[in-house]
């Protein structure tokens, strides 16, 4: 039962990782337009992944190709997501960063202001019915 239970959960891990490793250095457009497909499409969306397979940027961008969103994502030495660095256009105007439970679960969100300042904490807190 215990060789049963190892085989899975190494088999579980060799998915993950292949999901990983099948983003290394990816980037990923999305397009939107009409439903009819008359409308000119346009990029809405870009998603990128570092060399590691982690979400390294998320841009969001209007009909015109303008950037309106960005958010930047650094990891911490567990590949947990330690810093995010928000922007409107070009502006920084929210960075976010993260503690941890030693389970790996959001434990705590500081909220700074683009100076550093810091502006709001959310905890986290993980309930089963």
């Amino acid at each position: 039962m215990i060789f049963l239970c190892v085989l899975l959960a190494q088999g579980v891990m060799a998915q993950s990782a292949t999901k990983q490793d099948k983003r290394k250095n990816l980037v990923v457009k999305e397009w939107k337009h009409s439903a009819d497909g008359k409308s000119k499409r346009y990029l809405d969306h870009v998603t990128k992944y570092d060399a590691n397979g982690r979400k390294s940027e998320d841009i969001e961008y209007n009909s015109s190709g303008v950037v309106t969103n960005r958010c930047k994502y650094e990891y911490d030495d567990n590949g947990r997501v330690a810093r995010e660095v928000i922007y409107e256009g070009e502006k920084v105007v929210r960075i976010r960063k993260f503690e941890y439970n030693a389970d790996g679960t959001k434990h705590k969100q500081y909220n700074y202001s683009p100076k550093g300042k810091l502006i709001s904490v959310k905890e986290f807190e993980y309930v089963r019915p």
